[in-house]
């Protein structure tokens, strides 16, 4: 929602309670992801050193910082009962009025890779993604600047983040930027957001815990900061705001959610009660982020699990793709077709049906943006007006490049950006490789 002094936060509320009932007449399992038994957690991890990890292969090409949802859901057979209506969360801060995009820099679709902070600062591999980029019809890149490990790759000059410490002099990000755009590539930058290792150490009353105070852990062995806490939503949107001065496109938002796996009924929270729902809380950080960052220039956008496409519910993370779209400019699901559970649609491995899998999640956000933007036009009075904050984000997805499941060459990858063009939508896609490995014929038109 772009919100602005002629959309009022009344009118956000409003479509808030609106969204959940948009939400409850979309078919999907609205069983919560939290396990239905504890599983064993890793013992903790040590102190995350700043040197680069390895590159994963195989099974483990799915390290910490890529934001994956467990395969927990079928195949969705009859509608669940409606959810009760959620109360609108508390109001937000007071937001500033929209101001224009840098329009002339944002290509009318966005087809990018991912790149590591690693891979950024290593001339060669930059090298190579530049020619890459420029020799197929890519047009984007991604760039992580505070991933899981909570290191921020540039420097900065924020009083807030100096308190952290969490600054490490990888990047000049204001000549990457300059360079990129030398070459006409738009660029993106990638904030993990509430998984943050440095963070929870150097601010461990914000930490995310179990019964003994110890730090809580998830299965991959990685702590957590508590989303409700509005301590961290003001740092986050500190680093946010120190990127947009380094001249990015678009600031991207991930592990903008509660935790999935690992023993979830051990949590206990420094903040969050039970209040608030966790929807709320992430209602809440959306109006805050947006609405401090929206003067800042870039374009917002959040990334969300691949099953927001198609559950009524919040996963039990907080997540309702309905929430995202009302707040950000871009939503981008991360429809993976290796985190589909068997059965899904059918079959007994999802994740070798690329086609049917992306075309069917992505069908279903588009019919429920169609209902939400119905209901905003609505209440504005007439279609969508983005010059006035009646606008909803578009839909570009996050596309698997990586072998998980099955094999995933290039002719997989095709398959799920035409799969892309099939549900309807225009804003264009995002590839993810943790390795950062791309094949040119998976960026080659056909």
């Amino acid at each position: 929602m772009r919100n602005s002094p002629l959309v009022p936060l009344a009118l956000a509320a409003a479509l808030v309670v609106a969204a959940v009932m948009l939400a409850a007449s979309i078919p999907g399992d609205s069983t919560p992801l939290a396990d239905s038994a504890p599983r064993a957690l890793r013992p903790p991890i040590a102190a995350v050193p700043d040197v680069e990890p390895p590159a994963a292969e195989g099974q483990d090409n799915l390290p910490p910082g890529s934001d994956t949802q467990p395969a927990q859901v079928d195949a969705p057979q009859s509608p669940p009962p409606p959810p009760a209506v959620v109360a609108p969360a508390p109001a937000a801060p007071t937001l500033p009025a929209a101001t224009p995009r840098r329009a002339q820099r944002i290509p009318i679709e966005v087809k990018a890779i991912y790149l590591t902070s690693w891979s950024a600062a290593t001339p060669s591999r930059l090298a190579a993604a530049i020619d890459l980029i420029e020799g197929s019809e890519l047009n984007a890149v991604v760039i992580d600047i505070k991933d899981y490990t909570g290191k921020v790759v540039f420097p900065t000059t924020d009083p807030l983040i100096a308190a952290v410490g969490s600054t490490v002099r990888r990047l000049d990000l204001a000549a990457l930027v300059r360079r990129l755009h030398e070459r006409d590539i738009y660029v993106i930058v990638r904030l993990a957001v509430f998984q943050d290792q440095h963070l929870l150490r150097a601010r461990p009353d914000l930490a995310v815990r179990d019964p003994a105070g110890r730090i809580w852990r998830d299965r991959k062995g990685l702590g957590w900061v508590d989303p409700a806490s509005e301590e961290v939503w003001r740092y986050v949107v500190a680093v946010a705001r120190e990127a947009a001065m380094a001249g990015v496109d678009e600031l991207n938002f991930d592990y903008i959610r509660f935790p999935s796996d690992g023993q979830l009924a051990t949590i206990r929270y420094p903040v969050f009660d039970a209040r608030q729902t966790r929807r709320q809380v992430l209602q809440r950080f959306f109006a805050f982020a947006t609405g401090e960052l929206r003067a800042a220039g870039p374009v917002l956008s959040a990334d969300l699990f691949g099953l927001v496409t198609v559950r009524a519910d919040d996963l039990g993370i907080g997540q309702v793709i309905e929430d995202a779209l009302l707040f950000f400019d871009v939503v981008a699901p991360m429809v993976y077709p290796s985190h589909y559970a068997r059965g899904f649609l059918g079959y007994a491995n999802p994740a070798a049906h690329p086609y049917d899998v992306v075309a069917y999640s992505l069908t279903r956000a588009v019919q429920r943006r169609q209902r939400l933007a119905a209901t905003l036009a609505a209440l504005c009075g007439e279609e969508e007006r983005p010059e006035q904050g009646c606008t909803l984000a578009q839909i570009r997805p996050w596309l698997q490049a990586f072998d998980l499941g099955a094999p995933y060459p290039p002719g997989a990858v095709r398959t799920q950006i035409r799969a892309v063009a099939d549900a309807g939508l225009h804003a264009g896609w995002l590839l993810w490789n943790p390795s950062n490995r791309y094949r040119a014929a998976s960026a080659a038109a056909q």
